[in-house]
């Protein structure tokens, strides 16, 4: 049997088929309350009167996972880089007080490899599990010729829903509110361009060398340590206890960028970096890449992934359930009145040295 003229260009039908086969099951463990029909429609469906909110208001958000995916590849480590895709989009909805519902994913490369492919689109799905969202779409495009071989990316939609008188604006923040940070689970997914370049310029392109910052663990495991995902701890916080004023998705950018996004215009994030322990792979990074403090407040999430700013009298009672829902949580800053940066980090200089 010849091969059709399509194949013959690069792109094969029949293995895209295969793959939205073997993908079905792990899409089928992400259904909730909502999901209409299967994959494979032109649209996909979504029943927003079957959740149950009475005033709601949609929250979208799209992302990307970055130069990250370079490790991915060139260590063939794809089982975990498909929840960073889920994770930069859900935690940047979650902040304004969003339930994540749904998410699409987008693949594409130049020539499918079904494992691959597979590997990958699985992980996606079990960050959807992990976030309490439906993956109810997608697109895997074969593109020849724009992508070198053994090249993917992966970007990802996700829309979620919150009631209109919960919507977080971070509009009521006033000076003397607290600032938590929960902690991060490693780099997340940005900042990848300099750590790449820092990796190789010290350690070569050689992912299987041991990790000179997290012991047990080679380099490619240590850096493709997935993002964290807070969704369900923020949900049971705003649901459970309330009092979340602000909330801030630390990516890139990193502390000193995003925070300032969820301020009001009269107020100041003084941000005490000593109280908490700057994780071992910043530390490298640092010395290995001669980086000052700066580079690091504004590209690495430094160890928080996560700012929640609410009341003194509110602290200790989100602290108690942060934990209790499996979060580090630390007291790391205060709201002040805006004297000239809106975002301080006191002590990054000696503490991040």
């Amino acid at each position: 049997m010849t091969e059709s003229a399509y194949k013959q260009a690069g792109v094969d039908i029949d293995a895209a088929a295969a793959l939205v086969e073997n993908i079905k099951p792990h899409i089928k463990k992400t259904l909730r309350p909502g999901v209409m029909g299967s994959i494979g429609g032109f649209g996909a469906l979504f029943d927003l009167k079957e959740t149950g909110y009475k005033d709601p208001l949609l929250v979208s958000g799209t992302d990307g996972v970055g130069t990250k995916i370079k490790i991915a590849i060139e260590s063939g480590l794809h089982d975990h880089i498909g929840i960073d895709a889920v994770a930069m989009c859900v935690n940047d909805i979650v902040v304004q007080g969003a339930e994540p519902l749904f998410f699409l994913d987008y693949f594409a490369t130049g020539k499918l490899d079904t494992g691959v492919a597979e590997a990958v689109i699985k992980s996606v799905a079990k960050g959807c599990e992990i976030a309490g969202c439906a993956l109810i779409g997608g697109e895997t495009a074969e593109m020849p010729g724009l992508y070198a071989d053994g090249d993917y990316d992966l970007a990802g939609f996700s829309v979620g829903a919150v009631e209109r008188e919960n919507l977080i604006t971070g509009e009521t923040i006033t000076e003397g509110d607290i600032i938590l940070g929960l902690a991060a689970s490693g780099l997340h997914s940005n900042g990848f361009s300099l750590v790449r370049k820092i990796v190789k310029d010290k350690l070569g392109e050689d992912y299987t060398r041991p990790a000179p910052f997290a012991a047990g663990q080679n380099l490619a495991e240590a850096l493709l340590v997935p993002t964290k995902i807070y969704v369900k701890s923020i949900l049971n916080a705003l649901r459970k206890v309330g009092g979340i004023k602000g909330l801030a998705h630390i990516t890139g950018g990193g502390l000193i960028e995003n925070v300032v996004r969820v301020l009001p215009a009269n107020t100041a994030a003084e941000i005490d970096t000593a109280s908490w322990d700057l994780p071992e792979v910043f530390h490298w990074l640092q010395k290995a890449g001669n980086l000052k403090a700066s580079d690091l407040g504004t590209t690495l999430n430094t160890g928080i992934g996560m700012a929640v700013i609410c009341a003194p009298q509110d602290k200790d009672v989100l602290v108690q359930n942060f934990i209790q829902n499996g979060e580090t949580v630390y007291e790391i800053g205060r709201i002040t009145t805006r004297k000239t940066n809106p975002v301080i980090l006191h002590g990054a200089e000696e503490n991040w040295a």
